[in-house]
């Protein structure tokens, strides 16, 4: 892009930049059509939760929250007392991004972080964490979270799930999956979402939609229904339980019934795979992990990262120093390829 250029009209910082995709737009729309129970008692919900058990295949349980570090953190703190411990993964967003949430949610249950590089949990790491001691000192292990995609944007092949899923289940430890971008997961394995979670042995699943169309909006989904036993009053102590829930629960039936939510994860994870093509092989400039789902990071001389800044592209740099860049579901491949052509002029000026 030249100087001259405008600023960009599309940001890649954060899928979160994006704004509400045309289908929960409307289901938003019809729901607003006059009065309806308040507190989830409504026809919404009820459809949204129905379409959720039908997508999943199984008879779940279904809790609708704001945001994800609520979903998350409630979630965990359904399954753990406060003398209890998660191990997770040390790039995993419920130790880096919650600020301490999931502790404070669970009345201080401990989160036990294993080293991953690349974000990944291995059931190696699980046992070597989950057997370190077993004294009555030490808080006892009770969970396992995963993260689906990662946040380095890795995805878990079904294999791998369901391995950690086997070691856990040898272990006594409930699994439980944030999926903040699950839909992009189920895009890059083309599996259905019932053999990506609890078929794998997922007990647990934080299902996200802010970041793939939604305003806002994440569903719990307990596979396991014994462990949602009084969820829905967590859900009321934590400021989680909307009066007005038709909004939270109707832009998913508008993403469900319409197949939006893996249309648009597809969409997402082809422009992150678009960028990639583009700017693979330049001198300085390298994919720090592979492009398996909607994001790209790239590491690259400093003088590229500031020439970006300076030509209007935001990013993120908080994982190893790289540049972040995410794919939403309105992502303008005009613009991917703009932000290519700037990569490979600040890249070429530089070699």
């Amino acid at each position: 892009m030249a100087a001259s250029d405008p600023y960009p009209a599309q940001q890649f910082a954060s899928d979160n930049y994006a704004g509400i995709c045309p289908e929960a737009w409307a289901s938003m729309l019809e729901a607003n059509q006059g009065h309806a129970p308040a507190y989830g008692n409504d026809l919404w919900t009820q459809r949204a939760s129905d379409a959720l058990r039908s997508l999943f295949e199984t008879d779940c349980e279904v809790f609708f929250a704001f945001n994800g570090t609520a979903a998350n953190s409630l979630a965990l703190a359904a399954l753990c007392q406060s003398y209890h411990s998660v191990i997770c993964s040390s790039l995993s967003h419920v130790e880096t991004d919650e600020c301490g949430a999931p502790e404070f949610f669970s009345n201080g249950s401990k989160l036990l972080v294993a080293s991953a590089p690349d974000g990944k949990l291995t059931p190696q790491a699980i046992r070597a964490l989950a057997c370190s001691r077993s004294d009555i000192h030490f808080p006892k292990p009770r969970v396992v979270t995963i993260t689906q995609p990662t946040e380095t944007g890795l995805v878990y092949s079904l294999e791998q799930t369901r391995a950690i899923a086997a070691v856990c289940r040898e272990l006594g430890l409930k699994l439980h999956m944030d999926g903040s971008r699950f839909a992009h997961a189920c895009a890059t394995l083309g599996c259905a979402p019932a053999d990506l979670t609890w078929r794998a042995g997922v007990d647990v699943l934080c299902f996200g939609g802010t970041k793939n169309g939604m305003a806002v909006g994440e569903a719990v989904v307990f596979f396991d229904r014994a462990l949602a036993e009084d969820f829905d009053y967590r859900c009321k102590q934590a400021g989680q339980l909307a009066s007005k829930m038709r909004f939270l629960s109707a832009p998913w039936v508008g993403l469900l019934a319409s197949g939006a939510w893996l249309r648009h994860a597809r969409h997402a994870n082809a422009c992150a795979a678009r960028l990639a093509a583009q700017v693979r092989g330049l001198a300085g400039v390298e994919l720090m992990f592979p492009v398996q789902a909607n994001g790209v990071f790239l590491r690259a001389p400093v003088e590229v990262l500031q020439g970006l800044t300076a030509k209007g592209w935001g990013f993120y740099t908080f994982i190893g120093g790289g540049a972040r860049f995410m794919f939403a579901w309105d992502a303008d491949p005009v613009w991917v390829d703009a932000l290519a052509r700037d990569i490979r002029e600040l890249a070429s000026g530089v070699a």
